[in-house]
């Protein structure tokens, strides 16, 4: 049903000249309908004029006969033939005393009744099978008298037929010369979007790509553009698809490893006590592999949130205290003092409360990781400095820190510094999101050690 749908559907060219050529016929149509119904309207002027000096000339041919006391037709029927002689016209006339009796030439013109009037009148009848048209004057010199002129329409009739032809054929044959010229010039313009189209179908579905667009309009142009910016935000997401999938399938499989070389192991041993602690070896590197999931989610989620993200006024002073309060019991039971400093006044910034969140959360994991003191007592701090245009957030510790050529890889995906490197921890996903975040946001990310030790970790939100 679908594909027979599709094939009923009009061409965009055809659509174009018939949504061009039908206003145009119609009007050029009423525009010769006008024309023709003026120029017949003169004609029929010209002609009843005609047909007017006519009955004048009948009638200034009246005359009075004293011997009678009657009134005459004073031309013979030689004279009368000559008046009323037209080549391509019979003429009629009768001259009608007031109570409408004939006084001179045809009866039948003028069956009705007679009436006054200021003016001639003209009218259409049809006489001994014929169509003519007539004309009635009122003379009251010599004495009260009608005279009725009458003559068939052959002639207008032919001349206003001449007319619609002359004026119907040339704007036809204008429309056709117009239909031809629109279709190739349609056809010109829409050949860049059928090659877009055949470039689009004969394309593979891998090839993501710019398609190449020779634009003759600018609408196609843009749609090229469109084509082109959707085909880049595919290729995006796919290539931070593969890339997800290929880190999952790397990082993954050693922990995999790991837990199915200790349940194996653990199998194989009949000791409680062993299997215990082969379980222990499971439950930590299961706790791993969540943890680099969740790193490994939160990146791709940070690929695909570019299009999508709106930020808005976000309270950064909440957002510190609940990360706070979140990671507390964590940093008491590893015997870490975690405090706060400047968060108790309300601050605003420009950003997303769900990336903040995700910053505080991975700045506070590594730093209860890898930002423990060694001989004194751990501490690990979040402050909030805020400026005229700017809030500085910063996450700092004394632990060991890190070396000048390791600060400036730090924040690459897979890279950590050597307390990672030494606890075997992590995956170095921690700042590579923290970054993503931050980039995401129009913030700025600034790693720098601590004097005489630690590690800070600023990123400069802007005011709204």
């Amino acid at each position: 049903m679908s594909v027979a749908h599709e094939t009923k559907k009009p061409s965009l060219r055809n659509r174009l000249l018939r949504h061009v050529l039908l206003p145009l016929a119609l009007t050029w149509l009423l525009g010769s309908a006008l024309v023709v119904a003026v120029a017949a309207y003169f004609t029929q002027q010209a002609f009843d004029r005609s047909l007017l000096d006519d009955a004048y000339l009948v009638a200034s041919h009246v005359r009075s006969n004293p011997d009678i006391e009657e009134l005459e037709l004073s031309l013979s029927t030689q004279e009368m033939r000559t008046v009323l002689f037209d080549q391509t016209e019979a003429l009629f006339f009768a001259v009608l005393r007031p109570d409408g009796s004939l006084l001179a030439g045809h009866a039948g013109l003028h069956d009705d009744s007679l009436v006054e009037s200021k003016g001639p009148t003209f009218q259409s009848l049809d006489y001994q099978n014929r169509s003519l048209r007539r004309v009635t004057i009122h003379r009251q010199q010599p004495a009260d008298f009608y005279v009725v002129m009458a003559q068939t329409t052959t002639s207008r009739d032919r001349l206003i037929q001449r007319l619609l032809v002359f004026s119907i054929a040339p704007q036809i044959l204008l429309l056709i010369f117009l239909a031809t010229w629109l279709q190739r010039a349609i056809e010109e313009d829409l050949e860049p979007l059928a090659a877009l189209e055949k470039g689009l179908g004969q394309r593979d579905a891998r090839d993501l790509t710019p398609v190449p667009v020779s634009a003759s309009t600018r609408d196609i142009q843009r749609l090229g553009q469109a084509i082109n910016a959707l085909l880049g935000r595919i290729a995006d997401s796919v290539r931070a698809q593969r890339e997800f999938s290929g880190n999952v399938a790397h990082e993954l499989r050693t922990p995999l490893a790991g837990i199915r070389a200790l349940a194996d192991y653990g199998l194989r041993q009949n000791e409680p006590r062993i299997w215990r602690e082969q379980l222990e070896g499971i439950a930590q590197s299961q706790e791993r592999a969540s943890h680099l999931v969740d790193q490994l989610l939160a990146l791709a989620l940070a690929d695909e949130a570019q299009q999508t993200l709106k930020q808005k006024p976000t309270p950064l002073d909440e957002l510190v205290r609940e990360a706070v309060l979140r990671f507390l019991p964590r940093a008491d039971a590893a015997g870490v003092d975690l405090g706060a400093n400047d968060a108790e006044k309300a601050t605003l910034v420009l950003g997303n409360g769900a990336l903040i969140e995700g910053i505080l959360n991975n700045l506070l994991d590594n730093a209860l990781r890898y930002g423990r003191a060694q001989t004194e007592p751990s501490r690990i701090t979040v402050s909030l400095k805020e400026h005229l245009q700017s809030v500085v957030l910063s996450v700092y510790d004394n632990g060991p820190g890190v070396s000048s050529a390791q600060l400036q890889k730090l924040s690459k995906r897979w890279a950590q510094g050597a307390a990672g490197e030494a606890l075997k921890e992590g995956s170095g996903l921690g700042l590579a999101i923290v970054k993503s975040y931050v980039s995401l946001m129009d913030a700025k990310l600034h790693l720098g050690n601590e004097t005489p030790h630690g590690l800070r970790v600023s990123v400069t939100f802007a005011k709204p």
